[in-house]
């Protein structure tokens, strides 16, 4: 079953225009022409996701916002506004909606706001029931070395300090970031997240710190960055570690004396923002290498905490297991559970990719899978020990059993939406464009 998005906006054309362009990409589209509208929909239907206009006839789009905040707090609200309401929109951010988009704006760039606020968005009370062993925070925790995870995230989390978490790629940083924010006194107000690898260096320091009218060519109004965004709430740099060396003292200026300075202006304006950091690099080898300001280092180095990876925590695999089929359930519509085997071979994998390979090998056995019992032979063989040449003992290399599970999971995806590419991706949880670059490299086509 898809994600069902309600689209609020009292322009029809603008309705049609994302219902056509997320319907395409295999999601369940609804439509209101007002607030009033939106509440008739909501009270007949269960929505994953809210896209709406802040001006809207009657009610506005902060009023609706407001009304579903106060109804279902985990509801992800995306508002659609105009250069002209962007403060608007960013005080609307700290009330509660997940983000906003500009007009005119691509449809790639709504479908990605959409696939965040779903990926974001806690689970369901009945999915978290069935996920033995995930704490309210989202995070499991039945190892000895999660337990004292979680017992560094409650000793931290009431206090302002600046806190780094490490570990390897994949264990769930962001995790416990939010888990510190949802259990400290600034969980009212903005979560901003920001990957610091994924935006070019270019690019970055007008996604955190805004940009000034007249700046370059095209900056036609003010727009505030993520760091006022997140004023009163908490500002998360994922890979802080890439972050250019350019950027670096303006972050040291926020850290001391909390002032930001948006790109080409010299006028500093006051946040209240809660830094945390993640990175998955050694950081005290990059500032000796002075790729990493060392003052830099020792300010968000205040409060450390590792996560360890999941080869090194066994124990928390079955209940990660069972809370990433509940979710996959409920968007795939399917009701699958594991076979002992299956709990054992998990138990015995490696995981180099640790918690999101875990969750993408799940998902593609849920695809899979012909009946409601996952059995271990629909995981890719890499176990422990798995370390000799392709092949060798019967063992697959890991490059070998990824290209093998994903080329029988889009091909499983095809079967079940009559080869319809755009629904198929939404199954496998990736974009249309992924999946047409997976079938011409898997010979697919």
């Amino acid at each position: 079953m898809s994600e069902t998005v309600l689209v609020v906006d009292d322009e029809p054309r603008i309705r049609r225009i994302v219902e056509m362009a997320l319907g395409d990409r295999g999601y369940r589209v609804l439509t209101a022409p007002s607030a009033e509208g939106a509440h008739d929909v909501l009270d007949q239907e269960r929505v994953d996701a809210v896209i709406t206009d802040l001006q809207l006839p009657g009610r506005s789009g902060l009023e609706l916002l407001s009304d579903i905040r106060r109804a279902d707090p985990g509801l992800p609200v995306i508002l659609i506004t105009a250069y002209g309401t962007v403060e608007s929109a960013v005080e609307a951010i700290k009330a509660g909606a997940f983000d906003y988009v500009l007009k005119p704006f691509g449809v790639d760039e709504l479908e990605a706001l959409v696939e965040r606020a779903l990926d974001a968005r806690p689970p369901r009370p009945e999915a978290a029931a069935t996920s033995a062993g995930v704490v309210p925070d989202g995070v499991v925790a039945r190892s000895e070395g999660m337990q004292r995870v979680m017992a560094l995230v409650r000793q931290v989390a009431d206090a302002p300090t600046t806190v780094l978490v490490t570990g390897e790629t994949g264990v769930g940083k962001e995790v416990v970031a939010r888990a510190i924010h949802d259990r400290s006194p600034r969980k009212a107000s903005p979560f901003v997240a920001v990957n610091c690898a994924a935006i070019p260096g270019e690019l970055l320091e007008a996604e955190l710190f805004g940009v000034s009218r007249g700046a370059y060519t095209g900056a036609v109004k003010d727009r505030p960055g993520k760091l006022e965004i997140a004023d009163g709430g908490t500002l998360f740099l994922d890979e802080i570690g890439d972050m250019p060396s350019s950027l670096q003292p303006k972050l040291l200026r926020v850290l001391q004396e909390g002032a930001v300075e948006r790109l080409g202006s010299n006028v500093s304006r006051q946040v209240d923002v809660r830094i945390m950091a993640a990175t998955h690099r050694d950081l005290s080898a990059l500032v000796e290498d002075g790729r990493f300001r060392q003052d830099l280092f020792y300010r968000i180095n205040v409060f450390p905490i590792h996560v360890p990876p999941l080869r090194e925590r066994p124990e928390d695999v079955e209940a990660l297991a069972h809370h990433a089929l509940a979710r996959f359930g409920e968007r795939l519509g399917t009701h699958a559970k594991l076979s002992e085997r299956a709990v054992v071979a998990l138990r015995q994998n490696a995981w180099p990719g640790n918690v999101r390979e875990l969750m993408n090998v799940l998902e593609r056995a849920v695809l899979l899978s012909e009946d409601a019992v996952i059995d271990h032979v629909e995981l890719p063989s890499t176990g422990r020990g798995a370390g000799g040449a392709p092949g060798e003992g019967g063992v697959l290399a890991l490059s070998d059993a990824v290209a093998r599970a994903e080329r029988a999971a889009i091909q499983a995806a095809l079967e079940r939406t009559g080869d319809n590419k755009a629904q198929a991706a939404k199954l496998l949880g990736v974009s249309v464009r992924t999946l047409f670059y997976k079938l011409d490299k898997l010979g697919l086509k």
